[in-house]
């Protein structure tokens, strides 16, 4: 190395946790995976269908979907869609929906068809 220049052999990244991040669950023919997930407020979740049936990802409770803040099945097809815990319609084999999370608590969802898939996402 040149005078004053130190051979580095790793470098080390310090994780910005205010950062904005992305976390995938997928969801198979055994449900989501994983079905409980913990993240900060501000991540994103998104859900990948990888079963061979429409699975549609909402807030809980059904058929109402309006645990999490805002959210209600009656705002699917409005302006509002984008803002609420819903996909608002079965996601086909290899779609995806992403949701950000901006409200700390936990969120339970499930799939608006077939009420006995469910999971969790709690945020700090």
């Amino acid at each position: 190395p040149a005078p004053g220049a130190e051979d580095v052999d790793e470098m080390i990244v310090e994780d910005d946790s205010s950062e904005p991040k992305t976390f995938t669950v997928e969801i198979t023919s055994a449900g989501y995976s994983p079905k409980d997930i913990e993240i900060n407020r501000g991540n994103s979740v998104t859900w990948v269908n990888k079963n061979s049936e429409e699975n549609w990802p909402a807030s809980a409770i059904h058929p109402t979907h309006t645990v999490y803040p805002g959210s209600n099945i009656e705002k699917c097809g409005t302006l509002e869609e984008t803002e609420i815990f819903d996909a608002c319609r079965g996601l086909g084999t290899g779609e995806s929906w992403s949701f950000t999370f901006n409200e700390i608590g936990k969120w339970n969802y499930h799939d608006h068809l077939r009420v006995s898939s469910f999971g969790s996402v709690s945020v700090k």
